[in-house]
């Protein structure tokens, strides 16, 4: 057993292997893994399939070995809180994105941090301008742009002056509801 990275084209085989069935690809992973326990994009990789097959405790616990393996992988911590944050634990989302505060202001990760950490204390506007710096700033992972646009496009709705003020504040969603997708009443 060695706890080098694995290779590359590893890494590779198992996007395409996702792409088409992403359990096969969790055990694809888990035989790299016993080569490589070390590497964390292995940690990080499974834990971001095991959401996508609904696995959330076994997702939590890769993602969480990614970040203790290397605490500087940057979009693993960021992921993982987003996790944390979707499963309705906001106090746990904010210190596992502590570190990523320090990042410079114009990093899109740390846009991005501030903007949700807005959006757990519903200041929809601040979110929408946070997040909106960070999609500016993002190059490098595009993908997440589109889920921060999804965010920006839900806090616009309810940012939209409503002509029935009952309704307005029937609509006035949580943070956490907001992200689950139910509104709290």
């Amino acid at each position: 057993m060695t706890d080098s990275l694995c290779a590359e084209d590893a890494l590779q085989d198992i996007i395409l292997t996702a792409q088409a069935d992403s359990a096969r690809a969790v055990d694809k992973i888990d035989q790299l893994l016993q080569k490589h326990p070390g590497d964390a994009r292995l940690h990080f990789l499974k834990g971001s399939l095991l959401v996508e097959l609904k696995r959330h405790f076994e997702a939590h616990r890769a993602m969480s070995q990614a970040i203790a393996i290397a605490p500087d992988f940057e979009i693993a911590r960021f992921q993982l809180g987003f996790f944390e944050l979707t499963s309705g634990e906001a106090d746990r989302a904010i210190e596992t994105w502590r570190p990523l505060k320090d990042l410079p202001i114009e990093h899109y990760l740390r846009r991005f941090v501030v903007g949700l950490e807005h959006l757990i204390d519903d200041r929809f506007e601040q979110c929408v301008t946070e997040l909106g710096a960070g999609i500016a700033a993002n190059t490098e992972n595009l993908p997440l742009n589109r889920d921060m646009e999804l965010i920006i496009a839900r806090c616009a709705e309810i940012l939209t002056p409503n002509a029935d003020a009952t309704q307005k504040e029937s609509d006035v969603v949580s943070a956490t509801s907001f992200l689950l997708g139910s509104k709290s009443r």
